[in-house]
């Protein structure tokens, strides 16, 4: 008997051995693949564990860790020491006019140098029409919800004389919460297998898996993530107001398909709503509807985050929406159709 139980003790060992032994083979060779590979969920999983870490607000979720660098996406990334992927900015104010841009990956500039950002395109523009100051809030796997209260918790200190929401598709998810398995996260073997996984299911899946269905469907009349993203609006219309600032939304278009574009119903709806509770707005998807190869302004082949020549054309065509003061004496912005004709 003892015999026995120690022979199937010993195989199981032998198995366990053997598994242990080609996973670490495994990992280690994927992890070589990657040295000379960039894959989109790798890179995103490694900002989450160089660059994140938890916030006290529950609003809110997670943060930048303050003076922290890394390379994702083969572009040098650098938080500077309020958390924001931006040069430092004193809390007081000098003479020029000072806007927050608040939003999530693509307002944070995923996959593209700092200078060629929408942000720091627009801010040089501005500045050859009077003296400004932008201010970058953005940051990845954000929600609507979540970017409101960033805003409110960091951002009102400075005391901007504007915020612009740039808005996209995904930004009316729930928040994510973090993962049981959270330690797999460490593995770039679990990470790349779950990427590919991924891909085949948003190109061929089912609706909820399906990249067109997942986002349509954050737009139900019973979606969780789409009220808060609604009451999100009015608490920082409100706050905004409360606080003599102008408040603006620019609606990103999603890059997979511009000409007839996917999502024109969710991005109507939105802007119906913004209209409603006095929130000026501009949808940027009509004017980007003559782009025939979406994919050139894609960062990769497996990333349809804006990549640089994204970024300028996001910069050239909300520059005028954006540049525009109107204020109706009590610093908010006066109700306006502020949609220009597509050119």
């Amino acid at each position: 008997m003892r015999v026995a139980l120690r022979s199937a003790l010993i195989k199981l060992l032998i198995v366990i051995g053997s598994v242990v032994v080609s996973a670490a083979a495994l990992e280690g060779a994927v992890r070589l693949y990657l040295l000379m590979h960039t894959v989109y969920d790798v890179e995103m999983t490694r900002y989450a564990l160089l660059m994140k870490e938890p916030s006290p607000n529950p609003r809110i979720g997670h943060v930048h860790k303050p003076n922290t660098s890394a390379t994702l996406m083969n572009v040098p990334v650098h938080i500077n020491s309020d958390g924001l992927r931006d040069a430092e900015h004193t809390v007081a104010r000098d003479e020029r006019y000072r806007i927050a841009f608040v939003g999530d990956s693509f307002t944070f500039g995923w996959g593209v140098r700092e200078p060629d950002t929408f942000k720091a395109r627009i801010e040089t523009l501005l500045n050859r029409r009077y003296p400004v100051e932008i201010i970058n809030f953005g940051t990845g796997n954000y929600n609507t919800e979540q970017e409101v209260n960033l805003f409110i918790d960091k951002g009102l200190k400075y005391r901007p004389d504007k915020v612009v929401v740039f808005y996209f598709i995904n930004d009316a998810e729930p928040m994510q919460q973090p993962a049981g398995l959270a330690f797999l996260y460490h593995s770039q073997l679990v990470t790349y297998v779950w990427s590919r996984v991924r891909a085949l299911l948003s190109d061929y899946g089912d609706r909820t898996h399906n990249y067109k269905g997942y986002y349509a469907d954050l737009y139900g009349p019973e979606s969780a993530g789409w009220q808060r993203a609604q009451a999100a609006f009015v608490r920082l219309r409100d706050v905004c107001r409360q606080h003599g600032i102008e408040l603006q939304v620019v609606l990103i278009p999603e890059l997979h398909e511009l000409h007839d574009y996917a999502f024109a119903d969710q991005h109507r709806l939105v802007m119906d709503f913004l209209r409603r509770h006095d929130i000026p707005a501009l949808d940027l998807a009509p004017l980007f509807r003559d782009e025939s190869n979406p994919s050139h302004l894609w960062v990769s082949a497996d990333d349809a985050h804006a990549n640089a020549l994204g970024h300028a054309l996001i910069a050239e065509r909300s520059l005028d929406f954006v540049a525009a003061r109107r204020t109706d004496g009590a610093g908010r912005a006066a109700p306006a159709d502020t949609a220009p004709a597509p050119q």
